[in-house]
């Protein structure tokens, strides 16, 4: 079977505004990986895409959306946050936390669908946050060695770069519930909770 070759971007050669994108992107995998230890490297990938794609495709059912949205709240379990940044301007709201911040199911299914609407990504900025997390893997960032991320970003590549859900084992130590939400759509009050994400 013939290799697939990675893009590898120079990243003193990027533009102002993407090595701008980039040190926020380190910051968030290095906050998550310390947060999250049981994060795989499907997880990892999962915060990438979602910090480039946001929730990755559009939503055409609201009243199905929220459905979900209240199946999901009825199980949710308490968060340490009620917001994790993850960025480029893009938040994971936690359902396990909105009791505390007065946000109702109503307008955060409304925010999760303008969101979705209003943000785009590029697969060549994509390539190159991917290799942000190939740096921090290199550095002992994660649980993960950099030859387990290259095994897994090959097969990746030959499925197209699509969605990636959570791994069994995140899903069984954390529990994840959330929506992906422009934090410029955020109530003011998440702002509080944003600081205590980086802060606590």
């Amino acid at each position: 079977m013939d290799s697939i070759r990675f893009p590898r971007y120079n990243l003193t050669n990027l533009s102002a505004r993407m090595v701008n994108n980039l040190h926020p992107l380190e910051s968030v995998l290095r906050r998550h990986a310390s947060l999250y230890p049981m994060m795989t490297l499907c997880d990892a990938v999962k915060l990438v895409y979602q910090n480039e794609f946001g929730g990755g495709h559009l939503v055409t059912d609201s009243v199905g959306s929220l459905s979900r949205l209240q199946q999901e709240l009825a199980l949710a379990v308490p968060v340490p946050f009620a917001a994790e940044p993850i960025g480029n301007g893009i938040v994971r709201v936690m359902l396990g936390g909105l009791s505390q911040t007065g946000y109702s199911l109503e307008a955060l299914n409304q925010d999760f669908i303008r969101s979705a609407e209003l943000h785009t990504g590029e697969l060549s900025s994509f390539l190159c946050k991917l290799d942000v997390l190939r740096q921090l893997a290199a550095q002992g960032v994660f649980s993960f060695s950099t030859s387990q991320l290259e095994d897994y970003l090959l097969a990746y590549a030959q499925q197209k770069y699509p969605p990636v859900s959570h791994s069994p084992e995140y899903r069984a130590a954390y529990h994840p519930s959330y929506r992906i939400v422009l934090e410029e759509l955020l109530p003011p009050a998440y702002q509080t909770e944003i600081g205590a994400f980086w802060n606590d």
